[in-house]
């Protein structure tokens, strides 16, 4: 994922899908243990609270703008919690590290899952969880939003490097250790001066952005219910409500155009009965 990709948002954030977005992360927050704020603070930055975002510099897409990698690496590890085994079941790692769906039309529904808005969130609230129980178990203290999004930038293990410099040399200056980064990031590791920002600096400009980002922010969707009428079984973090899916369905298959009409539509069907497993959207 790139912290600060280079954005292309079509369209603007009507107060439907706001409100949606809002939630779906609620949600997530609400499943995970992750805070509320963060993810939120995390999506804005990220897309400005637009599932359809879209990096032009990468493949960086949707609210939390996974690159391909990344989101198949959350789903595969993820994905069975939420009733996407049909998509973790899908991915492979090959011996290069890297991971990869063989069935191209399948491909494209998991990354299409990117600009699900319940979908989404609740794999950014699982990734954000890992890194989380990484950075604490490698610096031996509770990582903060900040440290959580420092991870997003650089990767775990980059933002474990990183942060355990920052506890013992907070005003050494962090491009030497990561010129690289600092090459691709300019304004992150340098002033408009050119002078090298510290390690402390840049984390607290991390933190400043996220604190800036959820002002104003109405806390009361941190807390938001499970809608009545659904169930969550014991131990699980899926709702499967049969109706929703039915609907959903048949409201997605309308949408075919008249040439689709007399094709089966499986991964219509399938879409649809994810989306709902998730959240019962």
């Amino acid at each position: 994922m790139s912290a600060f990709a280079d954005m292309n948002i079509a369209g603007t954030n009507g107060s439907s899908r706001s409100g949606r977005v809002t939630n779906a992360i609620a949600m997530a927050s609400r499943r995970t243990g992750v805070d509320f704020e963060y993810l939120l603070g995390q999506a804005k930055i990220e897309s400005g609270l637009n599932p359809s975002a879209r990096a032009s510099t990468s493949s960086a897409t949707g609210l939390y703008q996974f690159v391909d990698q990344s989101w198949l690496a959350v789903v595969n590890d993820h994905g069975a919690e939420y009733g996407l085994d049909w998509a973790s079941d899908a991915i492979s790692k090959g011996n290069n590290g890297r991971y990869y769906v063989s069935d191209p039309d399948l491909r494209k529904q998991i990354m299409d899952l990117r600009n699900h808005p319940e979908t989404a969130s609740v794999m950014a609230a699982e990734h954000a969880s890992d890194n989380k129980t990484y950075l604490e178990k490698r610096l031996g203290r509770e990582a903060e939003p900040a440290d959580l999004y420092m991870a997003h930038f650089l990767g775990v293990g980059g933002a474990a490097k990183f942060l355990a410099a920052n506890d013992s040399t907070p005003n050494a200056a962090a491009a030497s250790l990561f010129p690289s980064a600092a090459r691709a990031n300019r304004s992150i590791f340098f002033d408009r001066q050119g002078n090298a920002r510290s390690f402390a600096d840049i984390r607290a400009n991390f933190a400043a952005k996220l604190d800036k980002s959820v002002q104003g922010a109405s806390v009361q969707y941190a807390n938001v219910p499970i809608p009545s009428g659904w169930s969550l079984p014991e131990g699980s973090k899926a709702v499967q409500p049969a109706d929703y899916v039915r609907i959903e369905t048949e409201r997605l298959a309308s949408q075919v155009s008249a040439v689709d009409t007399n094709k089966p539509q499986p991964a219509t069907a399938r879409l649809a009965y994810l989306m709902l497993a998730t959240f019962g959207r």
